[in-house]
Formats: C-alpha cells, structure tokens, sequence
C-alpha cells in the first residue's frame, strides 16, 4: 500500500465536505477546492457544523475537532493539487462539470496520483476515458452523510489497473468504510437495487393500490427498514431518484427501469422532497394528514390477501428478484450484495439474506401473480433455477 501525504477532494457540497472530513478524521492531510469564495465558506460551514454536532454528541473532544480542521486546508485554486498522491472529484452529477474537472486535474496532478469520482450515476468508464491516465481512474461512491454512512462502492472500469482498484479499496478501509468492489455498471449495486424500489412503492401509489403511509408502514415493519421507499424519496431527493432511473434505462433498456410516470410529474412539478418542501410528504411544517385508503377492486384484492401474499411481499420480492439477478449476472456476489445495502443503505438484513430467511413459497406467489396485481412482468431470476436443478439451498 503505497503513502499518502496529501489527499484532495474537488465540490465541498454536503457531499464533498463530508469526504473531505472523513479524510482529514483517518489523519490525511486534506486540500478542499471550490469554485468560487463563496462555495467554500459553504463547504467550510459544513465541515465545521458536521464537526459541532460530533462535539455536542460526545463522539469527538473539542481537541480532536480543532485537529481535523487543521488537516484540512480550503481553497479556490486547483492548482494546489499538483503534488497531491490521491484526489476525490465530488462535483454535481453533471457529466460536462466532471469534464472540466477530470481534464484540469489531468493536467495538474503527477502522472502517479490516482483520481476518483464520487459518482452515483455516471459511467466511470466515460469520466476515465476524459483522461490520459485511465489506469488510474476509479470510482469511489460514498453515502450520505459521508461522517457516518459505512459503505464505499469501489468501481473499477475495464481500464483500470487493478493496483488502482486494490490501492482505492485500501484507502477505503484507512478511513474507517467498508469497500465493496464492482465494475462500472449502471446504478453499481446500491442505487441499482434502491431506487427501482422505490420506483415500484410510487408506482403503487400511482395506481392506488395503497396510500403512502400503508406503502411506508407495510415495508417498514415486514424488513425492519430504516425508513419506508416514499419517505425515502423524499430524502433522497425525486429529482435524484428520476435521475438514476434515467441512468439505469439507458444501459438496460427493460421495462423494469422505466420511471413511474408520477415521478416524472413531480419532478416537473418541483415537488422534489426535503429539498423542495414537498413530495410525497409535506416538510414544510405544516399539517399532512393522512391520507384515505383506495377502495379500487386491486386495492380492497391486495389489503385481503387475495392474490397470496400482501404488499410488503408485493414490493420486496421485485427488490430481491433484482438481488438475485445480480448474483447470477456474476456482477457482485450475494455477500457483497448484502454487505452494500446493511451498510449503504441502513438493511438490517440485506435482500438476499432475507430471501433466504423467507424461502421460495414466499418468493414465487408474487412473482406467480396475475398480470395485473404484478409490479414487474419479469420472472425469477434464472439463478433460482440453478438452485432448483442442483438442489442449492443458500447462494454462500
């Protein structure tokens, strides 16, 4: 594992300041860019708020606060990074901004410095082939809040030496994360497997299968999730879970990654969640009432158990079908499937754990359903059928 002196991290967005800490806490010296002065006082203000909370909460002494700011030093000029071994690009998921940043870095950095994107939706592979250095371009995708979310995506590109991608799970693990490594796909495993789950809860509301508090309520107390998949939209951002959907259309091109079209309204509508003060819940303070149960025929045959199965079932079995998929395209092992939706996405059971704790009959009568009360028109994962023939109960 070769030494780093200095590390750089390119957008003190929330993001950004957030890596730039978790960096300068693992004791690495850090240089913070922003675009303009007034960028970096925001990106200065984060970090310090972050750090305050820490304080407050008794994780950190006012020493070890007053320690992580003097590593990190802020600035508007990119050209402090001409000596630096390691450089995370957190910029906004804008291809033509990651252009700019990845040629100007390019230029400035040693030929031996390594240069990661914190992308969560853009192809690594295109950022890396911007660059005269490819080998030594990789992905290194953080969750939100960066300070406290565990898992770290490593993604490698068919580029990439594999002394990079060695070297970047390395540094994940000096910071305190938990590296999962995959090769530039669309959505890697966390957002490939999150946001068509959402994508599915507000299809179901589309249709008025539910309301958004059964959606919420089923998903939360059949898994023990964190939170249920509209809330979540609404932290995540709709805007952001359009985005990825987009992302994971144009690569896959199946009608399981076509966006809702209630997402695509809201989005135009600007009802865009926690950021906006609206989406599928109000955050502006005032009162959200409940909203009345549908009465529709699919609705009264789902709340019955008619079909089989209930809603939870209707909408995780998609989500873990996606899991397994996964494991059969050989893209991630179930392992590090598990590992990156427990720590990425706060599972206390990842998806294909909880299919093995349910078993098949849970899993077929959903998949098994009519058409209409189906959310997907995909059948199981062809890697059940390899189960079946060679009478495999796990898949580790």
């Amino acid at each position: 594992m070769q030494e780093f002196d200095k590390v750089g991290v390119v957008g003190l967005g929330t993001m950004g300041a957030g890596i730039a800490e978790v960096f300068a806490r693992a004791g690495f010296q850090v240089w913070g860019v922003e675009v303009d002065g007034d960028a970096l006082e925001r990106g200065r203000g984060h970090v310090r708020r972050s750090l305050s909370k820490a304080v407050e909460k008794g994780k950190l002494s006012a020493d070890e606060q007053s320690g992580i700011l003097g590593r990190i030093s802020f600035t508007t000029d990119r050209e402090e990074l001409r000596d630096a071994d390691f450089v995370v690009e957190a910029v906004p998921e804008r291809m033509d901004l990651k252009r700019e940043v990845f040629a100007d870095l390019d230029r400035i950095c040693p030929p031996g410095t390594i240069l990661a994107t914190n992308t969560s939706s853009l192809s690594v592979t295109e950022i890396a082939a911007l660059t005269e250095r490819p080998d030594k371009v990789v992905g290194l995708h953080f969750f939100n809040p960066a300070p406290v979310m565990k898992l770290t995506e490593v993604v490698g590109t068919i580029s990439s030496a594999p002394a990079t991608v060695a070297i970047a799970a390395e540094v994940a693990k000096r910071i305190g994360k938990t590296p999962v490594a995959v090769t530039d796909r669309a959505g890697f495993v966390a957002n490939a497997l999150l946001v068509p789950f959402i994508n599915d809860a507000i299809s179901v509301y589309e249709r008025r299968i539910a309301s958004r508090e059964e959606i919420d309520n089923a998903v939360t107390k059949d898994a023990d999730l964190p939170m249920g998949p509209l809330t979540l939209a609404d932290l995540v951002g709709v805007d952001v879970c359009l985005a990825v959907m987009d992302v994971l259309w144009e690569e896959f091109r199946t009608p399981r990654y076509a966006a809702a079209p209630l997402l695509r309204r809201m989005v135009s509508a600007g009802r865009l969640g926690r950021k906006s003060g609206r989406g599928f819940y109000d955050h502006t303070g005032a009162q959200d009432p409940a909203e009345e149960l549908p009465t529709g025929p699919l609705a009264q045959a789902v709340r019955a158990g008619s079909f089989g199965f209930d809603l939870a079932a209707m909408l995780l079995v998609p989500h873990v079908n996606d899991a397994l998929r996964m494991v059969g395209d050989g893209y991630a092992s179930a392992q590090d499937i598990d590992t990156a939706m427990r720590f990425g996405c706060g599972y206390p059971k990842g998806p294909i754990e909880l299919f093995e704790e349910r078993g098949l009959p849970w899993f077929g009568a959903v998949l098994e359903a009519p058409i209409p009360a189906r959310l997907t028109t995909a059948t199981a994962a062809p890697v059940l059928l390899a189960m079946e023939v060679s009478g495999q109960q796990r898949l580790r």
